[in-house]
């Protein structure tokens, strides 16, 4: 991506399952969808501007887009990259 991204192109939306909330609640960890081509510094530089927190740590899963067959042919699914964020102790994002 290019240098001087907004925060908001580079994190998609913030991701909210039973695993996350869990992750949330007990390890101050939140997971978030982010642009497929953003480097972990981006995604830090990102969050802190965002929500105004210190990051300590970044780690990204990139799942790769699957074919889905339909009764019109094949269409296949976008890749996709989700970034686990990890807060310094004793600091929260208020998500809803």
């Amino acid at each position: 991506m290019p240098a001087n991204v907004a925060p908001h192109h580079v994190i998609r939306k913030p991701l909210v399952t039973e695993k996350g909330t869990f992750a949330m609640n007990e390890l101050t960890k939140y997971t978030f969808l982010v642009d497929a081509r953003a480097t972990k510094t981006e995604i830090k530089d990102a969050v802190q501007s965002l929500y105004k927190v210190d990051v300590v740590g970044v780690n990204t899963v990139t799942s790769k887009g699957k074919f889905k067959a339909t009764r019109f042919g094949v269409r296949v699914e976008p890749t996709t990259k989700k970034a686990i964020v990890t807060l310094k102790q004793g600091q929260t994002i208020e998500l809803f």
